[in-house]
């Protein structure tokens, strides 16, 4: 089986040159062609492959059952980038002890800011979003809480602090999830921001985007503002500790000065590994995020 025969994310191909493994003879022992770091360890211990990255033989068995039995079926088949998603999502959800702890931030200063400057946004041909926003209060907050902005070495011995803030952008495409990052970010602006996380979307659905676009991140978000639902549990993507999740915006009642004032919120989901960060400091990480968003006059503070 030559090197045309499988796929592996760059961090993949680097574990397994630390570890001396040749991806090939992985691939060509286990069957697989998705090759995750879980499928370079197995091969190094001598188990059995998971097909799938996620179920044992014995559940496996359950699914391979005759469907067109029931009914009329069609099939397609899944693409390239879905099943290395599926892959990786999996490993996470099986080997990561997973949090989400919510919340929710008053969008009223940001909305208003937002607003004032729709005619210059416009003028330089950009659509300055709430997300813009979010990435640049998250900046913020990981300069803040820096075990956030970290990743945990592959034996679990060690955590990589990271002098770079780079945000991971989840942009659902025709073609599956994929995460394009937007490199130092913490040194740049609103406008920059904006600029960049609607290149790297319309690439990501135009598969234009470059390998060393992807992968990095020291933290991603995953918005379903756009879309819907109230709150969400959204997966950790190793080797990142956490993962921010954020729902639509909608307006509510708050008491506020002795009175009950329509008020936008957006909810807010963070998904955190709960072997790098407690939940004290999911909370803490999480209100200093909305504190920034409620008034995004100390962005210019913090």
């Amino acid at each position: 089986m030559s090197d045309k025969d499988f796929i592996a994310s760059p961090a993949v191909v680097a574990y397994a040159g630390r570890k001396g493994v040749d991806l090939s003879d992985v691939a060509r022992k286990s069957g697989r062609t998705n090759l995750a770091r879980e499928d370079v360890d197995q091969h190094m211990d001598g188990s059995a492959p998971v097909v799938g990255g996620a179920a044992s033989a014995d559940d496996r068995r359950y699914w391979d059952i005759d469907h067109a039995a029931y009914g009329s079926v069609s099939e397609e088949p899944v693409t390239r980038i879905a099943s290395l998603a599926a892959d990786n999502l999996s490993a996470a959800n099986r080997m990561i002890p997973q949090v989400t702890h919510h919340d929710r931030a008053d969008m009223r200063a940001v909305e208003t800011f937002r607003k004032s400057l729709r005619a210059e946004a416009e003028a330089k041909g950009l659509k300055l979003t709430a997300l813009a926003f979010h990435v640049k209060a998250l900046t913020l907050t990981l300069a803040a809480f820096p075990p956030f902005n970290a990743s945990l070495s592959a034996d679990g011995k060690a955590l990589i602090r990271k002098n770079y803030v780079h945000i991971g952008i989840a942009v659902d495409t025709p073609h599956g999830l994929m995460v394009p990052v937007i490199r130092d970010a913490d040194r740049k602006g609103l406008w920059q921001i904006s600029a960049e996380i609607a290149d790297l979307a319309r690439r990501a659905g135009e598969r234009k985007l470059r390998p060393d676009e992807m992968g990095g991140a020291s933290m991603s978000v995953s918005n379903l503002g756009g879309i819907g639902g109230t709150a969400f549990t959204p997966l950790v993507n190793p080797p990142e500790v956490a993962i921010l999740g954020i729902a639509r915006a909608e307006t509510v009642p708050v008491w506020e000065n002795e009175a009950w004032q329509p008020v936008l919120m957006a909810p807010l989901d963070l998904s955190y590994d709960h072997r790098v960060i407690n939940g004290a400091d999911a909370a803490r990480f999480l209100s200093h995020y909305a504190r920034l968003l409620a008034d995004p006059r100390r962005m210019l503070l913090a």
